[in-house]
Parts: structure tokens; sequence; C-alpha cells
């Protein structure tokens, strides 16, 4: 193994590791924000938004990112939409997630007793305030962990944006795979940065649980 390659080209794969991580930052806000509309339409009493709700978790969870990807990267412009690789893999990947965190948020509301709901009602609170202050705050307890699985794979998921030619960690390993022929080295080192990531990520979102669970 060449250890004095890896620590002449480290320097480049630690710029490609920020970029991986403003990558997972932003998609996961977006990521959050698709989850918490989605969740909203597919607890709705209105049937088109429960429709429509149903329709988005189907279809970006049952076809692969990497194709939604490239429609939005590739077929974009033929619609008008102009984004640079960055940004298309932001929203292809934000949006993508956000299918999947839907359902941790419906999943972790539908979780909480319906006693306490009618229990709210019943001391005058509206649908909303029931929601707002006494649903949500419990669900929001149940949900930490499950959407801490759904980042942790976002985040393993930003290395399909190589695809694209974002200059992230796995673009940076097969960019110095062709000058140096060093297949081993450059994907080990890779692998490595992704796992200080992901282990970092994992630790917030422990003491994040934690402090749910005393409050």
């Amino acid at each position: 193994m060449d250890i004095d390659l890896m620590m002449r080209v480290y320097p480049f794969f630690l710029k490609a590791a920020w970029v991986t991580v403003q990558l997972s930052i932003y998609t996961a806000i977006l990521g959050l924000a698709c989850g918490a509309l989605g969740a909203s339409m597919r607890l709705s009493r209105l049937a088109v938004l429960r429709f429509l709700g149903a329709a988005y978790v189907s279809v970006f969870r049952g076809t692969p990112a990497l194709i939604q990807l490239f429609i939005l990267y590739f077929g974009g412009p033929q619609i008008g939409i102009q984004l640079n690789a960055f940004e298309a893999g932001v929203i292809g990947l934000g949006v993508n997630i956000g299918a999947y965190m839907t359902e941790t948020i419906r999943g972790s509301i539908i979780a909480i007793d319906k006693g306490q709901r009618e229990a709210a009602r019943t001391l005058g609170l509206s649908g909303w305030q029931a929601m707002r202050k006494v649903i949500l705050p419990q669900a929001a307890r149940l949900m930490i962990r499950p959407l801490g699985v759904n980042i942790n794979a976002l985040i393993k998921g930003t290395a399909l944006v190589a695809a694209i030619s974002v200059v992230e960690l796995t673009y940076t390993a097969q960019r110095y795979i062709g000058s140096t022929y060093k297949p081993f080295e450059m994907f080990l080192l890779s692998g490595v940065l992704y796992m200080i990531i992901i282990y970092g990520t994992g630790q917030a979102i422990k003491w994040l649980d934690r402090r749910a669970r005393i409050v």
C-alpha cells in the first residue's frame, strides 16, 4: 500500500469531504422539509392531498435515485430547468430522501395514542393546536432515531452525485485512480473519510435522542 501517495493526496480528499458534508447538510434540510410536507399530505382529511402524498412516496421510493438525478440534471434543460451539478445533487437527493422521511414522520405521528388527541380536544384545543402542542412534541422524540437512519443513508447516497461530476469524495477517488492507477488506496482513503462523517453524525443523533428523552 502506497502510504506516501495517500499522504500527498490527503488534502484534496479533505476538500472533497467538506463538499460531501455541505451536500449532506443541504440535502437533509430539503429532505426534512419534503418529509414534513409529504407527511402532512398523507395525514390530510382531503382525499386529493392523501393521493398526492402517496404518489410522491411511491414514485420517489419506487425508482432509483441515480435515474432521478439523471432526469433532473441531463433532462432538466429540455424543459427549461438549468441547474449546476451541485444544485441538481441537492434537489435530486433531497426530494428522494424526503419520500423516506415522509413515512418516518407519518409513522411517528400515527404511533401517538389517539387518546392524546382526544384529551387535547376535551381541553378545548383545536385540531391544529392539539397537533402542534400535544402530538408533534411527543412524535418528535420518536422520530429522531429513524430520521437519523435516513440521514446516515443519505450521506452514503451522496456518492451517487459523482455520476454528474460533483467533486465530492467518490468523484475525487475516481479522478485520482485515473492518474495514479491505485484504486485500493484511493477508495480506502475516501471510505475512511465517509466513515468519520457518518460516525460524527451518528454521535450527534444519539446526543439529540438522549436529550429528547430527558426533557
